[in-house]
């Protein structure tokens, strides 16, 4: 798919101006390349999209393929007191960085090839009517509600996963590392920002002195004057840092739907030994019940021994009901280590795709975050190297 997120645009709801009615939409622009996928062939569509429907399209997908790296959106608002960003959400500025942000989630949703077929996402890049309703009536909201609980509940496994356990340590250092490399880059910035406006005091001096000096004035004007271009320069230079940024800001939020994937697995884990408990308690009751003996105090053992045993036809029609129960509990368990490897093959399968990606995406952002820092010092040098001409023909 072409997918373009461009003109964000600032609207009202209803008959009300008041700022909680204040919106913006974006308009969302797709067209079909893919000879095998659905509606190629058709002409680009185009409508608008709220920030708010980005968000149900990413917990729909997210309770939907629960063994997927979903990718990030990006911030509804400032997050992080070490962003130079604004903290009013309707900055213009701020606004094109997240028209960036939600492009670039559609495109990583579309290039995933599960993701990339859901009828669903064809809605939302199609259908501007109804939409909604359609995904309501999925009735992803009670998965998502409950799996919401789950994942913040307290829960300790007999079994886990060292894969997966690593997996959520990893995510974790990578965080760390990501954090940490923003501040720096943010102190840097700052710095690098003071330094280039200090730079116009160079050109207010050299300009103002210029006017005294007759011999001197031409040199003294032009030398003002690559000042200042290089003082201006530095505000295209740390837009260009804030898209750095907000690549590796994507990468800081991939490690949480890293840590939400191992959750995950940790439920179906949850779920299995449950099931296997439950199993077990089963079969030990029936044993009991065979040998005609209780290892354990128990409410109907303190009954037997009150009223008298039960009759060997009632003793036999236990037995029953247990073996009933053993074989419907044998099948949950067989189903529930199926569902448990069917995840955990699809869950690391995706996220050896996502590996890949990531160490395609970082190779060329920090390549590319150095030579714009190479760039940037060429430019500081050719116009000091100007000013320097400027000089020697005083």
């Amino acid at each position: 798919m072409e997918i373009s997120v461009s003109e964000p645009e600032r609207r009202s709801g209803g008959s009300s101006v008041k700022m909680q009615d204040t919106y913006t939409v974006y308009l969302v622009e797709t067209k079909i390349t893919d000879p095998e996928m659905p509606g190629h062939g058709e002409p680009p569509s185009s409508l608008w999209r709220r920030y708010s429907e980005f968000e149900l399209l990413r917990c729909y997908l997210e309770v939907t393929y629960p063994h997927i790296v979903i990718p990030p959106l990006p911030e509804k608002r400032v997050s992080h007191a070490w962003q130079k960003l604004p903290t009013d959400r309707f900055d213009p500025d701020f606004i094109e960085r997240r028209r960036g942000g939600l492009e670039n989630f559609l495109l990583r949703v579309a290039s995933q090839s599960v993701l990339s077929r859901d009828k669903m996402l064809h809605g939302f890049l199609k259908d501007e009517d109804g939409w909604k309703d359609s995904v309501y009536a999925t009735d992803f909201q009670s998965k998502a509600d409950s799996k919401l609980r789950a994942l913040s509940a307290q829960y300790r496994l007999k079994n886990t996963d060292r894969r997966f356990d690593e997996l959520k340590n990893y995510s974790s250092e990578v965080q760390t590392y990501i954090n940490t490399i923003l501040k720096i880059r943010a102190r840097l910035a700052d710095r690098l920002y003071g330094v280039h406006k200090l730079h116009q005091n160079y050109g207010r001096v050299f300009s103002e002195w210029s006017a005294l000096e007759k011999d001197m004035a031409d040199g003294l004007q032009s030398a003002g004057h690559y000042m200042d271009v290089y003082a201006a320069s530095v505000d295209v230079l740390l837009e260009d840092e804030e898209q750095f940024a907000d690549q590796l800001k994507e990468y800081y939020c991939f490690c949480d739907s890293l840590r939400t994937l191992c959750r995950k697995q940790e439920l179906i884990q949850l779920d299995l030994e449950k099931a296997e408990d439950s199993l077990a308690y089963k079969t030990t009751q029936r044993e009991q019940l065979v040998d005609g003996k209780s290892s354990a105090f128990s409410f109907s053992g303190m009954k037997s021994k009150l009223f008298g045993s039960d009759t060997p036809e009632q003793r036999e029609q236990k037995i029953k009901q247990l073996d009933e129960q053993i074989e419907e509990s044998e099948l949950q368990v067989q189903q529930a280590t199926e569902d448990a490897q069917h995840f955990v093959d699809l869950a690391l399968k995706d996220v050896e795709r996502f590996q890949r990606q990531k160490v395609k995406d970082l190779k060329d952002i920090f390549t590319n975050y150095a030579i714009l820092q190479i760039d940037r010092c060429k430019k500081g040098i050719n116009i000091w190297q100007n000013a320097k001409e400027c000089f020697t023909k005083m």
